[in-house]
């Protein structure tokens, strides 16, 4: 589901496990065998450009601001801010690599990309060599804006190094193909697999109508990501209901929706699976998840980010990471509609069983693809 590999050109993600799969089933039509979908598009780069201006949210507050959305109501000297830079680069450095040894954790260098994409964000719009400058021309008293006070600074570096706070969790957003998606504690981080089943669902309605106009559903959104992502291909066509338990998560979603002017195609519900969708059973176009899917008892040595920070809510798939996936299985084949889409996130190693349960709840041709960076088929199972 989310792989130990950082690259250069992104910020980072926290870790859970290397062996992830992706499944996806469709129904076939009355008149119509399902379609045979051989191939996924490889996972490429967005980027990220700027994305609208916040909205006002006037009925409540909205979610703890990320940085590189607050206003600059801080001033500090070049002087202090190089005080503290050089400081949390030292903490930093000290790491070396025995967080990478202990859990897979970041190392030194990662940590050090971290900080300078933390002093990116906290700078109001300022270029950070023009510190470097004013030491230079012996003006280390010049006043610069900031986004957060240089003592919050440093406490949200002595959590990130010391309590390994997500570096997500500490800058309050995670970027996600071409969004800047806010997250917050009680919310998990969207990680980059999961692209690729925005991917999956831009392949399918490319070449079936049905599908671009109807409504889709994402389960246990989280941040909202992946409703985002559909809703964003589906342009002018098609809805999205986007539902989760969480109440936190609810209210990010929420508000990532808003910041993106798509309250009018999404709808964020509260609730549990196929609890927000009643009322629409047997009408969907397309059923998307990354449900929780890590065994209980593998909890405690994931990646000390992503076990003692990110909500158990959102991981805990039970004794065997099976619960909430064989219930989606279960349920799924009642609400889609003939010729509906179904694609979900496991780990690699439940992927036998997810076959054999989806097939006999589903009864309809199933297509099942496993992937790690290069998707590939793994079977095609057809109903007895």
């Amino acid at each position: 589901m989310k792989p130990s590999l950082r690259p250069s050109f992104t910020r980072p993600w926290p870790c859970i496990a290397s062996n992830f799969s992706t499944f996806f089933f469709q129904l076939p039509t009355p008149l119509t065998h399902a379609r045979n979908i051989t191939q996924i598009r490889h996972r490429h780069i967005h980027s990220s450009p700027s994305p609208p201006p916040p909205p006002q949210l006037a009925s409540s507050p909205p979610p703890l601001l990320p940085l590189f959305l607050r206003p600059p109501e801080y001033t500090t000297t070049v002087s202090d801010l190089l005080e503290w830079h050089s400081w949390a680069k030292s903490l930093a450095a000290s790491i070396g690599s025995s967080f990478e040894d202990s859990d897979n954790g970041p190392d030194s260098t990662l940590l050090c990309r971290e900080l300078n994409w933390l002093m990116e964000d906290v700078l109001d719009g300022s270029d950070p060599s023009l510190m470097h400058k004013a030491v230079a021309r012996d003006d280390p008293d010049t006043i610069i804006s900031l986004k957060a006070d240089v003592q919050e600074l440093y406490s949200l570096w002595k959590q990130r190094i010391d309590e390994r706070r997500p570096f997500q969790y500490i800058v309050g957003c995670q970027h996600w193909r071409d969004l800047i998606l806010c997250v917050r504690e009680g919310v998990l981080i969207p990680r980059p697999e999961t692209e690729i089943i925005v991917e999956l669902v831009g392949d399918v309605i490319s070449k079936d109508e049905g599908l671009r106009e109807g409504l889709w559903a994402d389960l246990g959104t989280g941040s909202g990501a992946i409703a985002i992502g559909i809703a964003k291909i589906l342009g002018n066509y098609g809805r999205v209901i986007a539902t989760d338990l969480n109440p936190v998560a609810v209210q990010v979603a929420s508000f990532n929706v808003e910041r993106y002017s798509l309250q009018d195609k999404i709808e964020v519900r509260e609730g549990s699976w196929w609890e927000p969708l009643k009322g629409v059973e047997g009408k969907v176009a397309g059923l998307v998840s990354n449900p929780p899917y890590i065994p209980s008892d593998d909890i405690s040595g994931l990646q000390a980010e992503v076990g003692r920070h990110e909500p158990r809510l959102a991981l805990d798939g039970g004794a065997e990471g099976m619960d909430d996936l064989l219930h989606l299985c279960n349920g799924a084949a009642s609400m889609l509609k003939p010729g509906g889409f179904f694609a979900f996130e496991v780990f690699r190693r439940q992927a036998a069983t997810v076959d054999l349960c989806s097939v006999a709840e589903v009864q309809q041709n199933a297509y099942a693809y496993s992937h790690l960076f290069e998707p590939k088929p793994i079977r095609v199972l057809h109903p007895s």
